[in-house]
């Protein structure tokens, strides 16, 4: 069992800042990533499509033969991270919980923003995974649904990544945040523009770094960690024309893609 892969999957490419940081963080572990890109973006899905597709991706990474589930998708990890634990016979890690926790750590006032896409925002599911914990934090939410192309178009660290940071994230520093949870997978792309423009007073929440954590973590109680000389290099599936996630992906992981397959969900 701790010889097997820790599958990754997510609607796109954004998962694969959660895939880098889990090189960072378990550099032992061999990889096997999903994205589901036929069906990009989920975040304008509805709950029961975003409920569907992520069964089915778990399946195809279970078919794998995977050790630990890692849903690197926010709005699919706000649907369908609870059923799929109690579906699955294998530990399943959202993105949401370890960001959500990470948070509740690093605020001094209590006042914690989140961005992200519109379905993770009008899930609600970062305000009710804060204040699970914590019932007397207050909860400011914006979706930023540019954020995602300019991250995919490299623009980070663009003109354009300032203005449309400014205008998302104008109202949340109004309401006097001190901590910005970046609740979509694209988001870390962004961190140093983000920093920027909420200045040294805000801190920002990386859920990708949080989420490698927390299968680090996981591995570590189940004994699970794999062996240096079992590792194997990460293996790629998409659902559609792998040209664009090549493209894109090499350029989030600053190296080029190998070997990327083509498959059909079900």
């Amino acid at each position: 069992m701790p010889e097997r892969a820790i599958g990754v999957f997510d609607s796109g490419v954004g998962g694969l800042t959660v895939l880098r940081a889990l090189r960072q963080h378990v550099p032992d572990e061999s990889l096997v990533y999903l994205g589901d890109t036929a069906r990009v973006p989920y975040g304008t899905k509805s709950s029961p499509t975003v409920m569907r597709y992520a069964h089915e991706a778990a399946r195809f990474l279970l078919a794998q033969r995977v050790k630990l589930l890692v849903v690197a998708c926010n709005t699919a990890s706000a649907v369908a991270v609870d059923e799929l634990i109690e579906r699955y016979q294998v530990p399943v890690i959202g993105v949401i919980l370890p960001g959500a926790k990470r948070a509740l750590e690093m605020t001094r006032n209590g006042r914690i923003g989140v961005v992200g896409t519109e379905g993770t925002i009008r899930s609600g599911a970062y305000d009710r995974a804060l204040q699970e914990f914590r019932p007397d934090i207050v909860v400011h939410t914006a979706a930023c649904p540019l954020f995602v192309p300019i991250a995919e178009e490299g623009w980070s660290c663009h003109e354009v990544a300032r203005l449309a940071a400014h205008e998302y994230l104008a109202p949340l520093l109004d309401k006097g945040i001190d901590t910005l949870v970046l609740g979509c997978t694209h988001y870390p792309l962004l961190k140093n523009t983000l920093q920027e423009v909420v200045g040294p007073d805000v801190q920002l929440v990386d859920s990708a770094q949080e989420t490698a954590k927390a299968v680090k973590l996981r591995l570590e109680q189940d004994q699970l960690l794999q062996s240096p000389s079992a590792t194997q290099p990460p293996c790629y599936f998409v659902t559609d024309i792998p040209d664009r996630f090549i493209r894109v992906g090499g350029a989030f992981l600053g190296e080029q893609l190998k070997d990327v397959k083509t498959v059909v969900l079900d």
